[in-house]
């Protein structure tokens, strides 16, 4: 009797360790499985951007360039002016950034902690614009924009998305998970409802005012849709618009350049996730630990 629980409790562990190795190995193995289909199509676009415009759709296909030429990137500089477009896509999309970060701290922190007739109301219609697309409201807006002077205007790209319905709820909910204790603290020492909201609560909503910014950015450096829309002139073009002249007439434009063009566009966004990374992480977990 005493042999069969020796065995037995030694095996036990044995059996737990097996299965532990397994199912490390199996989450390795569906993370390896989901990288390829992440990072596949990005190593695909470097990799014909770095070929010759007669190698781009060789069979069978040649998954790295065996003699990489960077013609494409200097076509790329040639057929556009790219400075001009990255510094029109940089003030856009940087101004959108921070005013989405303001707007959605200020409108965050009066849903969460100011008391006013209509509070509930009034968020739940900031929601509700959530669920209507952009192609419905386009009409309207670009209306009222040419009403008051500013189409073709870089300004009609960065008023019309300062408000942000995402913002205000994520800093909404994350006003809501710091301590009300805090405010009446402020209140008791004189402090304004503003001043409570500048010294104390907007300090401490920084992780949140990043992921904010964060993706703000990455979403209107990409934007294509409203700047066709609203601008004409090519010197107002964003780096998306023009990027589509590298296609050339119905198409006919060499795709290496076409994708060294992407790739050059993808690099501010890269940097702008690599230097807001440890932000955008703390912001995800921040709470996690209470």
């Amino acid at each position: 009797m005493t042999t069969i629980q020796e065995r037995v409790t030694t095996t036990a562990p044995a059996v737990t360790r097996k299965k532990r190795d397994w199912s490390v190995a199996g989450r390795i193995i569906v993370l390896l499985i989901a990288s390829v289909f992440v990072l596949g199509p990005v190593l695909w676009t470097l990799s014909t951007s770095l070929r010759p415009p007669s190698e781009s759709f060789k069979l069978p296909p040649a998954f790295l360039p065996l003699n990489p030429d960077l013609t494409s990137y200097t076509q790329v500089f040639k057929q556009l002016n790219i400075v001009l477009l990255v510094v029109n896509s940089a003030l856009v999309t940087g101004l959108i950034a921070v005013g989405q970060m303001v707007t959605a701290a200020l409108a965050g922190y009066a849903f969460a902690h100011l008391r006013f007739k209509g509070r509930g109301a009034l968020f739940s219609i900031v929601l509700a614009t959530m669920m209507v697309p952009a192609q419905v409201t386009i009409v309207p807006v670009f209306m009222l924009i040419r009403g008051v002077g500013l189409s073709d205007t870089l300004l009609a790209l960065i008023i019309p998305a300062i408000p942000t319905a995402f913002g205000t709820f994520l800093m909404r909910q994350y006003f809501m998970g710091l301590p009300g204790e805090l405010a009446e603290a402020a209140a008791i020492d004189g402090a304004s409802p503003w001043r409570t909201f500048r010294s104390v609560y907007a300090p401490l909503a920084m992780p949140g005012l990043a992921i904010v910014g964060i993706l703000a950015f990455n979403f209107h450096w990409n934007e294509f849709f409203r700047p066709l829309i609203m601008t004409i002139s090519e010197q107002n073009f964003t780096l998306p618009l023009g990027l589509v002249s590298l296609q050339g007439n119905l198409g006919t434009g060499s795709i290496s350049v076409v994708l060294a063009g992407v790739v050059l566009s993808m690099i501010p966004a890269l940097v702008v996730f690599m230097f807001g990374q440890r932000a955008l992480q703390d912001g995800l977990t921040a709470g996690t630990g209470k």
